[in-house]
């Protein structure tokens, strides 16, 4: 009731009009229907009961402008919203009409103090081990192409009926082979299966479309990352062999879902980034969410927090982080536009400088004309090169090891001539 006495309405119906049709049935006020999840939000509310505090409660009558015979909604209204929002990117929408209306009665301000951290958000999938999530992803890709294309599929020569026994059901442990050598056995012939209905697709008679069903790109980036396929057969790949964590798909039902590891803690899903006002004599408000894949360094969203918070004219003065977020170059940048970034800078020469049992990069003495490195015992690198690592140059440099003869200084190379 006090929203509304100070706020008004507080979302426009044209903020989402972009989400509806034009033509077709009346539909529910979008305006009250944000305001509906925001208030179900806040009081944990599931769709039934958020639908149902609509029909029956006075205070939310009252926030939403409603008559007191007013019937409410069907609460499935709730869900195709937030699907419309979410398939037409308009989720933004209801923080910036929120954050617009508090900057308008002085609750919010530019050019003050703002901080950032992330949390966990756990994927709502099952956690399945390797033999399950080969098993899943092909059951998961015939699926879609028993809906996409059933009779494409009843006719083709790689389905059988080994391949219905097997795919019928979802992968769950206790229907796979016990032992270490029939599961390995199960593993390539689920690879063997995988390939055969991949190279199907890829025949020239095959509808284009198929190819490009989103559970079969699973299925074949999946068996990429899972299976070697050469003269010798289909086999598992090594765990060295296998990509990355921050590049593997973790289930077929969420393609986008990584392994993400913070202090000790595992999770399959995601983390969301939560920017908050922090000045002393206003209320902290949430300004700026992202969220990102789990595996995702902190830091590679710092820039991305600034320039959103720019582009709504929320750029503060100060933004406060951690030393996930912060490097040298990253304090420098927000620098250049006036952001003072303020959190620990992470220590160079990682674990074992820190712990004593080798040098860090600052314990070098550094020629760049000699392209010449010097480390702390005198010895002097035989090799310098440059990379590119993460998008980012590097230079790699080696010494000789300790009981290899010190090498001599290179004489500097002429400066070349220059043009009269």
């Amino acid at each position: 009731m006090r929203i509304r006495d100070e706020f008004g309405a507080v979302f426009e119906s044209e903020r989402f009009v972009a989400a509806f049709a034009h033509r077709g049935g009346p539909s529910v006020s979008p305006g009250m229907l944000a305001l509906v999840s925001v208030l179900q939000y806040a009081e944990r509310l599931t769709d039934r009961q958020a639908a149902d505090a609509v029909r029956g409660r006075i205070d939310w009558k009252y926030a939403l402008g409603l008559q007191l015979a007013d019937h409410g909604l069907d609460f499935s209204v709730l869900s195709e919203f937030r699907d419309r929002l979410i398939a037409h990117g308009l989720e933004q929408q209801i923080l910036d009409a929120i954050l617009a209306q508090c900057s308008k009665r002085g609750l919010l301000r530019a050019g003050g103090r703002a901080r950032t951290d992330s949390t966990h958000v756990i994927a709502r999938i099952r956690d399945l081990n390797r033999l399950e999530f080969v098993t899943e992803t092909m059951r998961c890709a015939l699926e879609a192409l028993a809906v996409a294309a059933p009779a494409w599929l009843a006719g083709t020569h790689a389905v059988n009926a080994d391949w219905l026994a097997r795919y019928r059901q979802r992968a769950d442990s206790y229907r796979l082979p016990k032992g270490e050598a029939e599961r390995t056995a199960f593993a390539e012939n689920v690879g063997g299966d995988g390939y055969e209905l991949l190279d199907t697709l890829d025949d020239p008679t095959t509808p284009a479309h198929l190819a490009d069903l989103e559970a079969v790109v699973h299925l074949r980036t999946v068996w990429a990352q899972e299976y070697q396929r050469d003269a010798r057969g289909v086999r598992w790949r090594g765990h060295k062999q296998r990509p990355p964590g921050a590049a593997r798909i973790v289930s077929p039902h969420d393609g986008d879902a990584r392994c993400g590891v913070k202090r000790g803690s595992a999770w399959d899903g995601y983390k969301t980034h939560l920017t908050e006002s922090c000045d002393d004599d206003l209320p902290h408000l949430i300004t700026c969410t992202a969220t990102a894949p789990a595996a995702t360094d902190d830091h590679r969203l710092t820039a991305a927090v600034l320039q959103s918070l720019t582009e709504r004219g929320l750029k503060p003065a100060e933004h406060y982080v951690d030393g996930g977020y912060t490097s040298a170059k990253i304090i420098l940048q927000a620098r250049a536009l006036g952001v003072e970034v303020i959190g620990p800078v992470r220590q160079p020469g990682g674990r074992p400088a820190l712990q004593g049992s080798g040098y860090a990069a600052t314990d070098f003495r550094l020629d760049w004309q000699t392209r010449q490195a010097t480390c702390p015992q005198g010895r002097i690198s035989t090799r310098w090169s440059d990379t590119v690592i993460g998008g980012e140059p590097r230079v790699t440099s080696t010494s000789p090891a300790p009981d290899a003869p010190a090498a001599r200084p290179r004489t500097p190379a002429p400066p070349p001539p220059t043009a009269s």
